[in-house]
């Protein structure tokens, strides 16, 4: 064998078409700056962003993946939806803090590089990243044949945002007496697909392929959410955007001592009823979001400001000194 064979592309690596790749995706990611620029040119090193239109800026960052969601939305060619799962699940976290996502990076691992999967997938992200103003600011797309098999994708994203010192939200604040507020989710989002899988999969057929674009129904944004309650002028005291763990784990994260009594009805959604049939109550709470992707803790007196925005939300229970979350459904 000449040493002419041996070349990072004969290894399974075409750095060619990694970098068309890039150019190929330059007008989806330039549509995520709109009302936000990057301060230097795209495609550097490393991404930049002027903090100085904050007067004590704070960073807030976090990093979230898709799941075992990914598997389905592969089986049924929903790579759009996987993009918005990936923008979601990241700038939803940074939404609780009182902070503005302001800068997204994705991380796509592929066994060899497929332009047209790959730039579905970055559409998706960028129909999400530009409803809620973040910049795509960059990312990596790693090629590794023999590690990734053929058929899977890799996906993780990361957020990075800012809040003025001032409008972080505390929730040291939160109060015996407090009104939870929730805010309906879409479907499962992106948690708890490795228990709606093995369902599935015991159950061939009860949830039909006509019905399963709807159950894999992309992580909704929150922002709009938030926004609303800034400009109804509520106190909020906290925030939490419900995932894995369920309302239990994702409120208990924000009470310290305190916690919390919560009546939420069933969830009648398509085909979410089907998988939850399976489910006992107890396991479903502590594994789905149960129709309510958001939460918002506020003082009692303000329930109606915080709920007379948004049709779909309602008041779900209120803060108890006693530590612990406890969830009725019916």
């Amino acid at each position: 064998m000449s040493d002419s064979e041996f070349t990072y592309k004969s290894a399974g690596v075409d750095i060619v078409e990694a970098a068309e790749l890039v150019g190929d995706i330059g007008e989806l990611r330039g549509r995520t700056e709109g009302k936000r620029k990057l301060m230097q040119a795209f495609g550097l090193f490393a991404a930049s962003y002027d903090l100085s239109g904050y007067r004590e800026p704070v960073i807030v960052t976090g990093c979230d993946g898709v799941g075992t969601k990914l598997e389905l939305l592969l089986e049924h060619d929903l790579l759009e939806i996987a993009g918005k799962d990936l923008v979601a699940m990241n700038v939803n976290d940074i939404l609780t803090t009182g902070g503005d996502p302001l800068l997204f990076l994705d991380y796509v691992g592929i066994g060899r590089i497929d332009k047209a999967k790959i730039k579905r997938l970055i559409a998706g992200m960028a129909e999400h990243l530009e409803s809620c103003d973040c910049i795509l600011a960059g990312g990596e797309t790693a090629e590794m044949p023999g590690i990734v098999p053929d058929g899977v994708i890799e996906l993780s994203g990361f957020c990075v945002g800012a809040a003025e010192k001032s409008d972080l939200i505390d929730p040291g604040r939160i109060a015996v007496g407090d009104a939870l507020i929730g805010y309906p989710s879409d479907g499962f989002h992106a948690n708890g697909w490795s228990l709606i899988r093995k369902i599935l999969k015991a159950f061939p057929g009860e949830v039909s392929r006509e019905e399963m674009p709807a159950l894999l129904a992309p992580t909704r944004l929150y922002h709009d959410v938030v926004a609303g309650l800034r400009a109804a002028g509520v106190d909020i005291r906290a925030m939490a955007h419900i995932t894995g763990g369920g309302l239990p784990e994702n409120l208990e994260r924000l009470l310290g001592e305190k916690g919390a009594d919560l009546r939420i009805p069933r969830w009648e959604l398509g085909a979410v009823p089907k998988v939850l049939s399976h489910v006992e109550d107890a396991e479903a709470v502590k594994t789905f979001n149960m129709g309510w992707g958001w939460i918002a803790i506020v003082p009692a007196a303000e329930a109606d400001k915080a709920t007379g925005f948004h049709p779909g939300a309602r008041v779900l229970g209120e803060i108890t000194a006693r530590h612990g979350v406890k969830v009725e459904v019916g």
